[in-house]
C-alpha cells in the first residue's frame, strides 16, 4: 500500500493533514532544515507533533536536510537524543555526517531528495550504512524509477506534487549570489520566482511572452510550474513508489487539507479498483479543488517528459478574505457560533482555521441569528452556522472567493 507523506509548516497544518488522510506528516525543526524562513516547530513541539499523529496511526519525519557545517553538525548533535525520545519515526537527512549522527541515536534515517539519487548503486551503499529509505531525485523519469526500484529492496520515495525549483533537487546558488542566503542551509529568497529579462553584451533584449487569452504578459523564464500528478496515480503505484510526497512545508493549512484530501482519495479509488468509473468527473472535480489553493500553474515534471511550461505568480482560482473568528462550538448540535468582520451567506464556502482545528472547508448550508433563519450575515453580527466537524474558539474563518 503507497503512503501519502504530507507537509506541515504548524500544527494547524499538521491537524490538516492528519485528518484528511495523510498516512505521514514531514515538519522542520529550527537550524535544521530547507524552509528557514516559515514557521517551524521548535524541539519541545516534537512530542506533541508525534503523539497527534500516532493517535490517528500517522508516522512522523522530521526534517534536517541542510548542508551540515561544523556548528550546525554539533547542534545536531545536540538535539538529536531529544527527537529519538519525542517518538518520531524518522528524521530526513542529506549530510553524510548527519546520517552518522542519527545513527548513533538509532533514529531510522529518509535520505533527502537534496542528495540527488539517481541510481541503485547509490541506493545499495546507502542500505550498507543503514539508510531505510531514499527520496529520489526529481529529475527522474517514471521509467527511470522503475528500473532503479527493480534492483533495490530500499523503500522510494517521489515527489507527486507542489513546487518545482529552476535547480531540481537542489544545490541552488542564486539566491546566494544575489542576497548572501544560502538555499542549500534553508534560507532560500526565490529570486528565481521573479520577472527576468535577458540582455546580451550589446544591449540586444530577449523579450518572452505568454498569452493569456488576447492578452500578453511576460513570464517568470527561471520559475517551472508546480508538480500535479493526480492524473497519474495508477502509473505510479503500479511503478513501486513507496510514498508519495506532498511538497508545501511552506504553505498554509488549507493548502495542506486540500491537496491531500485529493491526493487521499485518488489512492483510495485506485485501490478499490474503481479507478475508471466517472474518471473524467472525478478528475476535473480533483483538478477544480486543486486549483482553489495556491499553485503556479500545473506540469508533469520529469516523469512523463521534460517540464515544458513556465509560470507566472499564483494562479489559484480562488482566494481567501478573512471574515471572523470563531467564538465557540455547541456539540449538541454541532454549529458554530461567528463573530463577523466582513459579510458571509448562505452557500458561501468557508474555511475554518486553527492549531487543533486544522483546516475544515465546507459550504454555509444555513446561518442563524438567535434561533432565526437568515440568509446572509453582516460584519459585526454574531451568527451561528452548522459545521461538519468541531471547531474552537478563536479559530480563524475565511471565505473563499473566485478571483
Amino acid at each position: 500500500m503507497v503512503e501519502l507523506l504530507s507537509p506541515a509548516r504548524d500544527f494547524a497544518a499538521l491537524n490538516s493533514a492528519v485528518k484528511n488522510g495523510a498516512d505521514s506528516v514531514y515538519i522542520g525543526i529550527k537550524g535544521c532544515n530547507m524552509r528557514a524562513h516559515v514557521a517551524n516547530f521548535k524541539i519541545e513541539d516534537i512530542k506533541r507533533a508525534a503523539d497527534i499523529c500516532h493517535e490517528s496511526a500517522v508516522k512522523l519525519y522530521i526534517c534536517t536536510n541542510t548542508i551540515m557545517k561544523e556548528d550546525e553538525i554539533e547542534h545536531l548533535k545536540e538535539v538529536m537524543p531529544f527527537i529519538r525520545d519525542s517518538g518520531a519515526d524518522a528524521v530526513i537527512v542529506s549530510d553524510l555526517g548527519a546520517l552518522k549522527v542519527a545513527r548513533e541515536h538509532d533514529v531510522p534515517v529518509h535520505m533527502s531528495v537534496q542528495a540527488n539519487l539517481s541510481n541503485t548503486e547509490s541506493l545499495q551503499l546507502l542500505e550498507e550504512l543503514g539508510v531505510e529509505r531514499a527520496i529520489l531525485s526529481r529529475d527522474l523519469s517514471l521509467d527511470d524509477i522503475k528500473r532503479i526500484k527493480s534492483g533495490t529492496a530500499m523503500e522510494i520515495e517521489t515527489f507527486v506534487h507542489g513546487a518545482m525549483c529552476m535547480a531540481v533537487s537542489g544545490r541552488c546558488f542564486l539566491s546566494s549570489h544575489l542576497y548572501d542566503k544560502s538555499a542549500n542551509c534553508g534560507e532560500c529568497l526565490q529570486p528565481c520566482r521573479k520577472r527576468w529579462k535577458l540582455l546580451s553584451e550589446d544591449e540586444e533584449e530577449l523579450s518572452m511572452f505568454v498569452s493569456e487569452g488576447s492578452v500578453p504578459d511576460t513570464t517568470h523564464i527561471l520559475s517551472p510550474q508546480d508538480l500535479c500528478m493526480v492524473e497519474h496515480v495508477p502509473e505510479l503505484v503500479e511503478s513501486g513508489i513507496d510514498a508519495f510526497k506532498i511538497e508545501g512545508r511552506a504553505r498554509p493549512a488549507d493548502y495542506v487539507a486540500t491537496v491531500t484530501k485529493v491526493y487521499r482519495e485518488a489512492i483510495d479509488i485506485y485501490n478499490t479498483g474503481s479507478w475508471d468509473v466517472n474518471r473524467q468527473e472525478r478528475m476535473d472535480g480533483w483538478m477544480s479543488e486543486l486549483r482553489k489553493v495556491f499553485n503556479r500553474g500545473f506540469d508533469t515534471g520529469f516523469y512523463l517528459r521534460k517540464p515544458y511550461k513556465i509560470s507566472g505568480c499564483n494562479e489559484s482560482t480562488h482566494k481567501k478574505q478573512d471574515v471572523g473568528e470563531v467564538v465557540n462550538y455547541y456539540s449538541r448540535v454541532s454549529a458554530a457560533e461567528i463573530r463577523l468582520w466582513n459579510d458571509l451567506q448562505v452557500d458561501d464556502e468557508v474555511v475554518i482555521q486553527g492549531p487543533t482545528t486544522g483546516s475544515l472547508i465546507q459550504k454555509v448550508e444555513s446561518m442563524q441569528i438567535n434561533g432565526e433563519n437568515i440568509q446572509k450575515g453582516f460584519k459585526g453580527q454574531n451568527v451561528a452556522i452548522s459545521v461538519v466537524d468541531k471547531v474552537r474558539a478563536n479559530d480563524s474563518v475565511y471565505k473563499r472567493i473566485k478571483k
